[in-house]
């Protein structure tokens, strides 16, 4: 909280945030956003009983005093996440700003950068800060449009069906984009059919005017995309693709280089970002950024300054020749094995280790997919497999022991903190390491041990 901030007191499972209103105006806040009611006496307002039984009316009547004392604002409404989310979408409304919304299973992060990297140069841009994706980090995102800049990239993430819908009616983009669709947050979801109809709300409320640019390599998406009102453009290998990949060079931990086909010409491209996965992030990129007037030559020119965001598959060369991908923000089993596909297409390093944490959000699929990535990661190549979480990253590796690698090549540990040490002493001068998991499977500690030993 800063002077001059505005407070919204929002519920939580775990937090109120009309506890807070008072040192909130103590610190200097110009106003606050509270619920119907909460500035009232328990006698006035019989719906403030619950909260007079969990300590709320004090506070509540010192927030009046506070108010009148410092001439601050107390705004209440019905409901404080409803109110901003009202605020936001009427800011993006007034701003005059192109707003480009990004949604997909894998992806969205590095797309998002990507976009708003390569529009740079031409454009005041505005994204969203860090993961501030959903149904509160979006509207706080989309505050940035007071500043009216002239583009706005974000990304929007989902766990069930229905979010996506949501943050398209408050973002109202001009410009959508479609990664893919794979296994993440499956466990909240019947199939992968059902995860890409709750993705196709992106596609939701648009004009005729609107763009969607969309993965021409995906069936599930492009399955789908029929249903869309306005213009669309997509991306990908396939000869159909609006923008498209030729001459594909795999250069591991040096990135990828591609002869990228569009209307406007074509380019060679190269990326240092790792991965097809991470190249089809930058096809539809530069869709986006041809689309909105981008020359081609300065696409090109921005695509090699790239940088993987931190823990992103960021690369970190070590002391001793080691190099750390530093994967640990979170994984998914498409993501894992377009991670995998990384390291089984380097050849230039002495040995390849991998330290892959259990993936979450899976459900009842969690056990198979585990032992799918377990055999994915036997045929990368791999000298040495660290498995960390409960019993699927166990059976992640009995699987990769299932498919060739030697028993005593994997190892397992129930948690991240207690690897470091095994992990640290096993490595090599010369090896490539990658260390990928899901956030609560907290590998992101392996990878700072290993960074910080060979530093």
């Amino acid at each position: 909280m800063q002077p001059g901030d505005f407070f919204v007191a929002l519920r939580g499972l775990r937090f109120d945030g009309h506890d807070f209103v008072v040192e909130a105006f103590q610190k200097g806040a110009a106003g606050a956003i509270v619920e119907r009611g909460f500035a009232g006496s328990t006698e006035q307002d019989p719906a403030n009983t619950e909260r007079s039984r969990a300590g709320h009316t004090d506070q509540s009547r010192a927030s009046v005093d506070a108010a009148i004392r410092r001439n601050v604002a107390i705004v209440e409404v019905d409901d404080t996440i409803q109110a901003l989310q009202d605020l936001a979408r009427a800011v993006r409304k007034a701003s005059g700003t192109r707003v480009i919304a990004i949604t997909g299973s894998a992806g969205k992060t590095t797309t998002k950068e990507a976009i708003a990297e390569l529009l740079s140069g031409r454009f005041r841009v505005v994204r969203n800060k860090g993961n501030l994706n959903n149904h509160i980090g979006l509207p706080l995102s989309l505050l940035q449009l007071r500043e009216r800049p002239e583009v706005a990239v974000m990304e929007l993430g989902m766990s069930h069906a229905g979010e996506i819908s949501t943050l398209v009616a408050i973002a109202d983009p001009d410009v959508r984009v479609w990664t893919n669709v794979g296994d993440a947050h499956i466990g909240f979801f019947a199939s992968p059919d059902a995860i890409a109809d709750a993705k196709a709300e992106i596609l939701e409320r648009a004009d005729p005017s609107d763009v969607l640019v969309c993965n021409a390599d995906d069936p599930r998406v492009m399955a789908r995309v029929g249903a869309f009102a306005g213009r669309m453009l997509t991306f990908g290998t396939s000869d159909r693709a609006t923008v498209r990949a030729r001459d594909i060079e795999d250069l591991g931990v040096e990135g990828m280089r591609a002869r990228v086909v569009a209307p406007a010409g074509e380019r060679l491209i190269h990326t240092p970002l790792l991965g097809r996965g991470n190249l089809a992030n930058v096809l539809a990129a530069t869709a986006v950024a041809l689309d909105l007037g981008t020359p081609f030559d300065d696409i090109a020119d921005a695509a090699a300054r790239l940088k993987a965001s931190d823990r992103r598959g960021a690369v970190r060369r070590l002391r001793d020749g080691i190099v750390l991908i530093d994967d640990s923000y979170n994984s998914s089993p498409t993501a894992l094995a377009a991670a995998l596909d990384v390291m089984a297409r380097e050849t230039r390093v002495s040995r390849k280790v991998a330290v892959l944490g259990e993936m979450l959000e899976l459900g009842e699929h969690s056990l198979a997919l585990h032992r799918e990535s377990g055999r994915a990661a036997a045929a990368a190549g791999l000298r040495l497999l660290f498995t960390i979480g409960g019993e699927p990253a166990r059976v992640l590796a009995d699987a990769a022991i299932e498919a060739g690698m030697p028993a005593s090549a994997v190892r397992y540990a129930e948690k991240s903190e207690l690897a470091t040490r095994e992990v640290t002493a096993a490595i090599h001068a010369g090896d490539l390491v990658l260390v990928k998991g899901s956030r609560g499977t907290r590998t992101d500690v392996v990878a700072d041990a290993v960074a910080a030993e060979f530093a």
